[in-house]
């Protein structure tokens, strides 16, 4: 099994979404034959899309992207919500990846995934409570990459979620504790 490791919370050391992805993955390598691919997309940032690269069909960089989730089996998303979303440096990785005739194409009956029979892992840290409630309209993280993934063919995906991290003690505590037995339920 290929896995392809992603990793974009902004506080390296203190991020929970990199720990539940590191967790996921020490979890999914149990057994033998697996090899683990992994981007830190803050430390080894992907620059943004712009126009000459969107229309460089030789682009190295978007090329090495493409060629490590095609080949991997299992995606683990270490994926923090900021400000109701992904991190910039995750959308920068998923412009690069989206890629009309590569990753997707657009047919008569409208687009269709071409990465098929690969599972995706979303590990989610949030400060607040945004899976229910009030709150859960404002959730555009979750959702965004579910579609993100799906419109390239990706639709076995699950999430990880430790919510409520900047509540105080006990809803922090709650939300790792949440997050941890739904890895160890994988």
């Amino acid at each position: 099994m290929n896995i392809l490791h992603l990793d974009s919370g902004i506080f390296v050391d203190q991020s929970v979404s990199r720990k539940l992805s590191r967790d996921i993955v020490t979890h999914l390598s149990q057994s033998s034959g697996v090899k683990v691919t992994h981007r830190d997309l803050v430390t080894n940032a992907v620059p943004h899309l712009d126009a000459d690269t969107l229309l460089d069909n030789e682009n190295t960089l978007s090329a090495e992207l493409i060629a490590e989730i095609q080949a991997a089996d299992v995606l683990v998303i270490g994926a923090p919500m900021y400000n109701f979303t992904i991190p910039t440096q995750l959308k920068a990785w998923l412009d690069r990846v989206l890629k009309a005739g590569v990753t997707f194409k657009y047919t008569e009956q409208g687009p269709v995934g071409l990465l098929t029979g690969k599972t995706a892992y979303i590990a989610s840290g949030r400060g607040g409570i945004y899976s229910q409630g009030g709150a859960a309209a404002l959730d555009h993280q979750e959702s965004y990459l579910r579609n993100a993934l799906a419109f390239i063919g990706i639709t076995d995906v699950h999430v990880v979620r430790a919510e409520g991290l900047n509540m105080g003690d006990e809803p922090r505590q709650k939300g790792l504790s949440e997050a941890e037995e739904a890895i160890a339920q994988l």
